[in-house]
């Protein structure tokens, strides 16, 4: 199977799995106990019977189950995900605001985890009885021992309250001004803590598979063979058995791209930090259906194009990866 039909052919995969998330969601938030008009009537101060009667009538709400589902599926495949209660604004809206947030500290923890990882797991597996690999090991079960949470206090505590290196909450200070470059360095200061955070635990888990993978590619037939036709040392182990080594690091950093989102849920809560995991926090106390809705149907559109160009990206290094069909 080639690049292009492996992608028609992922793609359509992924449009099926988004609509079976869509109904799934749909019906757990359906059968969740509770009122939506009530939680709407209770924001507004209360409604007798009446009135209740009346917004489930102007929602939709008192329609059959299918006929709600069926209009919420095609609102959604319109880019209408329906309007928050509680922040009283469409929820597409309030999504596209706490997007770049949430994407900017996920991207950045992932990119940082990936490369750190790679590069200790590959130190480590040159020596793996040296002190360096027994550093990287401590390391990694540190990492990902440690809750998040936790690590985020931590350095909190450490950082901005007792050396006052980084600020303590937020995104940005909004009585900086100044142009593109000091606005960015700003950003940049508020978010190396929540990145460093979420990437604590995920570094872990790739230096610690980079480390296993490399040692099985160190020892194969076609790396003695290098080395024995006089090859330097860092082509072997960079051009060569690194290569074969990133399959499963990129396989791993795909399928934990749920679990950094779900992370950054937490990170988010501890700095204060404008995502969307803070938003669905507040939703959730609040009840506010259509916006949880919306962010789970986000959230799970992330992991699945994530998922997909991990798929792709496997095909690009191993075009051996999905078949001849």
């Amino acid at each position: 199977m080639n690049f292009l039909q492996t992608l028609i052919v992922r793609v359509a995969y992924a449009i099926i799995l988004l609509l079976a998330v869509l109904v799934l969601n749909f019906s757990m938030m359906h059968l969740a106990p509770g009122d939506v008009a009530d939680t709407i009537a209770q924001a507004n101060g209360g409604a007798d019977a009446e009135v209740l009667a009346a917004i489930r009538a102007e929602y939709g709400l008192d329609q059959p189950f299918l006929v709600q589902l069926g209009r919420y599926i095609g609102n959604v495949l319109q880019g209408n995900l329906g309007y928050s209660f509680y922040y009283r604004e469409p929820v597409t809206e309030l999504i596209l605001q706490r997007i770049p947030a949430t994407l900017l500290l996920v991207f950045s923890a992932q990119i940082l985890a990936l490369l750190i990882g790679v590069l200790l797991g590959v130190i480590s597996a040159q020596k793996p009885n040296g002190l360096t690999s027994h550093f990287v090991t401590f390391i990694a079960l540190f990492g990902y021992s440690a809750p998040v949470f936790w690590t985020g206090i931590l350095l909190l505590i450490g950082f901005s309250l007792q050396f006052q290196w980084f600020p303590v909450a937020g995104m940005r200070d909004v009585t900086i001004e100044g142009g593109f470059w000091v606005k960015s360095w700003d950003v940049l200061v508020h978010l190396i803590l929540p990145m460093i955070t979420l990437a604590s635990v995920f570094l872990a888990l790739y230096s610690r598979l980079t480390r296993a993978t490399m040692l099985e590619q160190l020892r194969t037939d076609y790396v003695r063979t290098a080395y024995a036709k006089g090859m330097p040392h860092g082509t072997v182990v960079y051009q060569h058995a690194l290569k074969n080594a990133l399959s499963p690091v990129i396989t791993l950093a795909g399928l934990q791209f749920s679990a950094v989102i779900s992370g950054a849920v937490l990170v988010e809560a501890v700095f204060s930090w404008p995502g969307l995991g803070t938003l669905a926090f507040t939703s959730i106390l609040a009840r506010d259906t259509p916006t949880i809705l919306g962010i789970l149907f986000f959230s799970a559109l992330v992991v699945i194009i994530g998922n997909l160009l991990t798929d792709l990206a496997q095909k690009l290094v191993d075009p051996r990866i999905g078949g001849k069909g």
